[in-house]
Order: structure tokens, then sequence, then C-alpha cells
């Protein structure tokens, strides 16, 4: 057995530190994630994510990362089955689509989204705030009145209950600013 009486990493400082073949203690409390989860969360050389032209996201590959929207023809990404997890996913347009939609889609007809969109206006320096609620399950950037029209919009969601994904998103539209939220699965 080691014992490490102090570590110091990120900006915290961690005292009387235990460990031994079988377990990994800090201040007498046993660390008990798996090794692939201590990965996951100490692997920072995969925190982007392409989608390319279709993505089925998973927790266990994309909880923590960003997702970006790269493909001109729209990239088109199904979450996982809403369970309470506590998985956070950040979804952000690196390429502009000149053709379909940009689409944040639920998995199941059960699944349904709550949250915002900040619209940015194209004709001043307003913007209108859009809810998703009740049935709304899609995220569509359609390259007009609903986003896709400048690279960094994005949208971020959290799995906060069984069937109940939150949403925050900015976008920036042209013509008539429209709900991205819609109700298609």
């Amino acid at each position: 057995m080691a014992r490490i009486n102090t570590i110091a990493e990120h900006g915290g400082t961690y005292e009387n530190c235990v460990v031994d073949a079988d377990t990994f203690k800090i201040d007498g409390t046993e660390v008990t994630a798996t090794a692939a989860e201590l990965n996951r969360a100490a692997d920072a050389s995969g925190r982007l994510v392409a989608a390319g032209a279709t993505l089925s996201v998973t927790e266990a590959l994309h909880d923590g990362k960003t997702v970006l929207l790269d493909t001109a023809a729209g990239s088109i990404c199904t979450l996982p089955a809403a369970s309470g997890s506590g998985a956070k996913f950040k979804f952000v347009i690196s390429t502009i689509a000149t053709s379909n939609s940009h689409i944040i889609k639920v998995a199941n007809a059960s699944d349904t989204m709550v949250g915002f969109a900040l619209v940015a206006q194209d004709g001043g320096d307003t913007a209108v705030l859009f809810s998703a609620g009740g049935t709304d399950d899609t995220i569509t950037l359609n390259r007009t009145t609903t986003g896709s029209t400048q690279k960094a919009e994005f949208f971020e969601l959290q799995d906060t209950a069984a069937n109940v994904w939150s949403v925050f998103g900015v976008t920036a539209a042209t013509g008539t600013e429209a709900t991205p939220f819609s109700a298609t699965v």
C-alpha cells in the first residue's frame, strides 16, 4: 500500500490519499470510477467529434464532448434515449450547411426537449427567444430562419430526467426568425 500525503491538481489539493492494489481513497472516500470512466474524463485528445452526415450520439463515446456539425449537406445527430444520466453534449456549427439542414433529434417518441434557443436577428442588434416544451423533440437549423447562417452557433443538451433533454442554444437567422424546435420523431 502506498500513502500519498497530498495531490495538487487543477487548483485543488487533496490530502490523505491511499492507493493499494484494490482501492484508491481520497480523504477516506473510495473512488469507484471504472478505468473507462477515468480514461474518458482524463482524455482530452478526442474532445471534438465530427458528426459527418449522420451520427448516433452515445453517452460512452460523446458525453462531455463537442460534436461538430461539419458537412455542407447537413449533419443529422440522434441523441441516446434520455434516462436522467446527466450526460451533456454540445453541438457547434463548424461548416455552414449549403443544402439540407443541420438536425439534432431525440431517439424515440417518448423523449422531449425543454429549454430555450436565442436566435439573433439579422436586421440589428436584437434577438428572439424561443422555448421548447411539451412535445418538441427536434432541433432543425434550416440555413435561414432557424439558424446555420454563421459558424459557432451552438446547442447544449443534457439528459436531466427519464424522457427529458434540457436544451439551450444560440443561433443566427436571416429573414423572419422562427423556432428551431419541432416534434418530428
